[in-house]
Parts: C-alpha cells; sequence; structure tokens
C-alpha cells in the first residue's frame, strides 16, 4: 500500500480521529499503528468487531474501559528485580477491578456481541493477587493487617507516641514562661516545642530548628528525648518490615506477568475497537457488503470530513466498467469524488464504516494509488508534471485486478496535445492489465476515448446553467463541459473578456475541430480538390489564410441544410438531438433535445443520421416526435371543428 496516497486522500484525518478516541496509552498505541490490510479475512473481522462495538453504543450500554495509568510501566518493569511501592501496588489492584468489570459487562452482553465479548474470555482477574494486595494496601497505605511483624511494631509506634506526647505537654506546662507559644510541633521527625532565643538556657534540650526570624528556637526537651529515640528505632523497623511486605507483593504481581500482560492486551483491544466505533458513529458509519471481487458499489456516499450537509454520492467501478472518466465544472466535486473512491476502500480495510447507504459494496485491494494535488516539491525538485509522471510510474507498476488508481486532472501540467496523448496511452495500459481506474478531465479527446471504449464509462457532474452553481452529484454515462465560461462570468471577470474568449472559442470550432479537419484531408467536397496547408508559424490544424476563405466557401456550399426530423449532434451539450425547425434566414436552427426545444446556430450542430435513414418511410407523422400527445389530440380535433377554451401550448425556446 502507498502510504503517500493515504495523506493524499486524507486516511491520515481519519486515522487521527480514531486514536483522539482512545482512553489509555496501549489502545493509543494500536491506533497509531493502524495500517489498511489486504487480507479478506483480516479485514471482515475487523468490520464485525466495529460493527457489535457500534451496536453496544447504540444500545446505550457504557463499555467499562480503563485508562490503565501506570500499567504499561508496570509491567515493562516485571522480571527486572524491581520492589513496587504502595501507590503502583494499589493502582494494580484498582485495575484488576476493571478487568473484574469488563468479564462482567461482556458476559452480558453476548447476545448483541458475541465475537467481542469472546475477547473477554482471555482475561484473568487474578483472584489471589487482589485480594492480597487489598488486605495489605488501602488508601495508598500498608495495613496493619499486612503481617504480624508489623502490627506488633506498630503497638510499640503508638504506645511510644502516646508517653512522648505525655512528656511534650508537661514540658508545655513547665517553661511555660520560656514559650513563644505553647503548641507541640514536629522538626525532622522530633516533637519539639517553640522557646524564645533569649529564654534558651532555661529549656534544657536539644535544638532542632529556628524560625525564619531567629527569635524562636524548636527546642525537644531533655525529659522526652530518650523516648523519642525509642520511637525512631521502632519506625526504623516499620521501614524495614515495610520494605519486607513490598517486596513479597512484587514478587507475587511477578508470578502473574502472563495474565496480566494478557490482560492489557485484552483492554487495549478492548479501547482500539472502540474508538474505530466510536468514530464511525460520529460520521453515521454503516457496515457495507465486503465482496470477495474487486469492485466498488457506493449508494448515498457522504465524505466523512464534510459532514451530514454534503451531498451523496453514487458510483460504481469494476461492474460494467473497470474505468470511469469524470468530468465536470471547476468546483465541482470532481476531486471529492475520486477522494471518497479512494478513501472508503482504504476506511474498509481498515476496520472502520462508513457513512454509505445500504446496496454499497467493497473489494479487498492489494493497491491504492491516488494523484491528487499538483504535488510540486522544491526540494525534491518536482514540478507539476514530473510528480505527475512520477505517480503514474508507481500506478504502471502496481497495475492489477485488484489495484485502485485514482488520477486528478489527467493531461495536466504539460502540453495539452502530448498530454492528452500519454493519458490515452496510459488508460489503455490499465485496461489491458485490468486495473480499476477512476479519473477527472476537462479534455473532449479523453472523453470520446471513454465513450468509445469497452470497459470505460463516462461520468458528469451536474451543474445547474440557470443559477451557474454545480450540484455535486455525479451522473453516470455522461460527459459533462467545464462551464470555464458561465463559472468565469458568475466570478466577475469583464465582460469585454468573456466575449472575446467566446469568439476566439467559436473561430477554434469553425477552423480546427476535428470533423472539419477531417473532411478537408479528404480533399473532396463536392467533387472539388481542395489543397489543405498547414501554416507551421500558426501551429497545428491552422488553415493558412490564404486559403481558408475559400475552403469555408466549398464548405458551406456543399454543406446540404438541415430537414425536419434529421438527428444532429449538438457540440455545446456533447449529446444528439433532433432537428424540429431547419434553419432561418440567420442560420438558426430550433432542435429537440429531451422533450424541450433549443435554439442552436447551425454552426454548433452537424447532421449525425439522416431523416431518411431514421424514417424510411415518407408518410411517417414527425408530430409524434415533436408533440405530446395531449397536444396531438387537440391538434385533430381543432382540424374537424371549433372547441371553446382549447388551446395547444408550445413550449418556448431556449437559445443557446
Amino acid at each position: 500500500m502507498n502510504e503517500a496516497s493515504w495523506r493524499r486522500l486524507e486516511f491520515d484525518k481519519v486515522k487521527a480521529g480514531v486514536v483522539s478516541f482512545t482512553v489509555s496509552p496501549a489502545g493509543r498505541l494500536l491506533a497509531e499503528r493502524l495500517e489498511p490490510s489486504t487480507k479478506y479475512r483480516q479485514v471482515e473481522a475487523w468490520l464485525q468487531e466495529t460493527a457489535e462495538a457500534a451496536e453496544l453504543l447504540g444500545s446505550g450500554a457504557s463499555i467499562p474501559l480503563s485508562a490503565m495509568e501506570g500499567i504499561d510501566p508496570f509491567l515493562a518493569l516485571l522480571g527486572k528485580g524491581r520492589i513496587y511501592n504502595e501507590q503502583e501496588l494499589e493502582q494494580l489492584s484498582v485495575w484488576l477491578m476493571s478487568v473484574i468489570q469488563m468479564k462482567k459487562y461482556m458476559n452480558g452482553k453476548r447476545h448483541i456481541a458475541p465475537t467481542i465479548a469472546a475477547y473477554a474470555d482471555s482475561m484473568y482477574d487474578c483472584p489471589a493477587l487482589r485480594e492480597e494486595l487489598n488486605r495489605c494496601i488501602r488508601y495508598g497505605l500498608i495495613t496493619d493487617q499486612a503481617s504480624a511483624d508489623l502490627a506488633y511494631i506498630r503497638r510499640h509506634i503508638y504506645a511510644c507516641e502516646d508517653k512522648i506526647q505525655k512528656k511534650m505537654e508537661q514540658a508545655l506546662n513547665k517553661y511555660r514562661s520560656s514559650l513563644q507559644e505553647p503548641v507541640i510541633s514536629k522538626r525532622r521527625d522530633r516533637f519539639v516545642i517553640a522557646v524564645k532565643r533569649e529564654l534558651r538556657k532555661q529549656v534544657p534540650g536539644t535544638v532542632w530548628d529556628e524560625s525564619a526570624s531567629g527569635q524562636t528556637l524548636f527546642v525537644e526537651p531533655a525529659d522526652a528525648a530518650e523516648l523519642q529515640v525509642e520511637l525512631q528505632q521502632w519506625k526504623g523497623a516499620e521501614e524495614r518490615e515495610r520494605t519486607v511486605i513490598l517486596a513479597r507483593l512484587s514478587e507475587l504481581a511477578e508470578s502473574f506477568s502472563t495474565p496480566l500482560n494478557r490482560n492489557v492486551e485484552a483492554m487495549a483491544s478492548f479501547d482500539f475497537i472502540t474508538a474505530r466505533a466510536k468514530l464511525s458513529r460520529s460520521y453515521n458509519g454503516n457496515r457495507i457488503k465486503l465482496s470477495e471481487q474487486p469492485v466498488i458499489r457506493l449508494e448515498g456516499a457522504r465524505h466523512p470530513l464534510l459532514g451530514q450537509n454534503s451531498v451523496p454520492l453514487h458510483v460504481e467501478l469494476g461492474y460494467g466498467w473497470k474505468q470511469l472518466i469524470i468530468t465536470g465544472p471547476n468546483t465541482g466535486g470532481k476531486t471529492v469524488t475520486l477522494k471518497i473512491i479512494g478513501l472508503f476502500v482504504l476506511m474498509v480495510q481498515s476496520g472502520l464504516l462508513v457513512p454509505a447507504e445500504k446496496g454499497s459494496e467493497i473489494g479487498v485491494f492489494q493497491h491504492v494509488i491516488a494523484d491528487v494535488g499538483d504535488g510540486q516539491s522544491l526540494e525534491q525538485s518536482l514540478s507539476t508534471f514530473s510528480s505527475h509522471i512520477t505517480v503514474l510510474k508507481q500506478m504502471l507498476q502496481s497495475a492489477g485486478p485488484r489495484a485502485l488508481l485514482l488520477l486528478d486532472e489527467l493531461a495536466a501540467g504539460t502540453d495539452p496535445t502530448e498530454g492528452i496523448a500519454l493519458s490515452i496511452a496510459l488508460l489503455e495500459q490499465l485496461l489491458k492489465r485490468g486495473a480499476l481506474a477512476a479519473a477527472t478531465t476537462h479534455y473532449n479527446e479523453i472523453k470520446a476515448f471513454a465513450a468509445r471504449t469497452a470497459g470505460c464509462q463516462n461520468g458528469r457532474m451536474a451543474f445547474d446553467a440557470v443559477t451557474l452553481k454545480p450540484l455535486y452529484r455525479l451522473e453516470m454515462g455522461e460527459a459533462g463541459d467545464s462551464h470555464a465560461f458561465a463559472i468565469a462570468r458568475r466570478f466577475g471577470l469583464p465582460e469585454e473578456v468573456m466575449q472575446r474568449a467566446e469568439q476566439l472559442l467559436e473561430r477554434k470550432k469553425d477552423y480546427t475541430s476535428k470533423e472539419f479537419v477531417m473532411e478537408l484531408q479528404a480533399n473532396r467536397i463536392n467533387g472539388q480538390e481542395l489543397s489543405l496547408t498547414l501554416n507551421s508559424d500558426q501551429g497545428p490544424g491552422t488553415v493558412e489564410a490564404s486559403k481558408t476563405e475559400e475552403v469555408v466557401k466549398a464548405v458551406k456550399t456543399a454543406a446540404k441544410p438541415f430537414e425536419k426530423g434529421d438527428a444532429v449532434w449538438i457540440y455545446p451539450l456533447e449529446r444528439m438531438g433532433v432537428v424540429y425547425r431547419p434553419a432561418d434566414e440567420r442560420g438558426n436552427v430550433i432542435v429537440q433535445v429531451q422533450g424541450r426545444k433549443l435554439t442552436f446556430n447551425h454552426k454548433r450542430i452537424k447532421l449525425y443520421i439522416a431523416k431518411t435513414k431514421l424514417y424510411p418511410d415518407e408518410q411517417y407523422d414527425l408530430d409524434i416526435v415533436f408533440e405530446s400527445k395531449e397536444n396531438r389530440k387537440a391538434r385533430k380535433l381543432m382540424n374537424r371543428k371549433h372547441v371553446e377554451g382549447l388551446t395547444i401550448v408550445t413550449p418556448e425556446k431556449d437559445i443557446y
């Protein structure tokens, strides 16, 4: 799999979403290592896990995940001879309680999530260790019940502290006149009283500290000194016994290292699976059918990073065709369509649910390579075209039946003529190798290639010609226009510029269209021999100025007028229509297209199928083609008699 393509398809952002939903360090590590699998059974198992976890979350249940604070470093030091402190051992005890909760929870959810519930069976709550930890440690301290020796030592400590307390109270009364204040405090773990500096000699004992001003000395009275020495001895014995107890508990924990590590793995897996489910639910993901064949069918697919307000996508690849050529206006959603196709494949192969409707289906691919964006790099000295070629080389190396290849803006970054030729050659090679490919383009030659090539399909992004806004909807089976002029006007380019651009385009269509050049190259129009001279200074396909008028005149003389019923090809719409009314004195022809009457200049259409071939019967009633059933009935009725209120409505004719 190609990691650079993952970034181009924004899979890294989806992966970051999984990471953000984890609650434990071990679960986070699993999420950070997430990569799409190329193994069908692995992908199927992951999807089952995520779907079950999503079902659990959807049922309103709160999965008792553990943050496992301090558990990873604890287990990392097992077997190293470390003696753990009370806080670390208490964390272990609390975590073992969470293991019990998880086992109990999953056991009660087997009817909802049988697969992941079975994972809890591998967890072991280590009852002997847990009970010993609970007996010996409470609130972060070792209890008196931890050992008989510790209980004996602490009894002497309590008794000694009680004796010292009484001695100190006696000292307060005895040296009251020499004290700064009548309180007992501790300094360096010794009981002391606060004595005025100038009266220090009146209180025999040891000075352990003084105040910040130096006016108060903290003195241990000589009367309590012997008892304090005894107390320190007992506390030393307590510390030695504490070390013995902690060493015993640490050794006991070490004996359970295998089940403890297994518990961490299981809890991390639950965390990781739940994180995938949480992310999937955040964008209303569903489990779609996983196919054993390399196919893609997306129904109502929405990009997970765009939210629910995005327009749903319907697209197929790998069923009736291996290649999909997507056309349409800029900002119309062509690149987003490519990203959705590639991203959904990566998400499914990573065990994530996707925001698509029932009926969607995705296969498992060995390679997903995307050429999206211009790829320029100053550090690597790559131009736009160089970056495209680098990715195309990778595509050819990986092309095969289980490769998904996504190409944005075919033929971009170089001379259009050469780029188009290179793109078509590439598409032919990918088709020969059986790879699935989806590409975007603005070039008519590539659209025509898709239209005439078996295994290829055109698709266009819908565009509202009235509001001049893209609809972000993919329409299969049709090639679309770039609508560059309409979009340019919408964004406020000066009308003078737009009119000049239209003049240049019209001139190019008149003199360099493929059909026109092919007709001239035949060198025969109405039996007249014509010579076509190309002016190398003006570029290929440009007719020498001295011959232009002669050629155009000959073509116009030879051209037959369109007749009602002729099927014609309409260049602006790139589709077929039927002539409703032949050209008027201005050369405007009315053509019926999908039930609408549209007006085009005769230069913008060409004969596709003559009327005589479509309707061999000269008596054929063409009103059947052009009139609605209601209008034909009304016309027949009018021919027989007058009917009050009866009208025939003719739709308005749009002019192009």
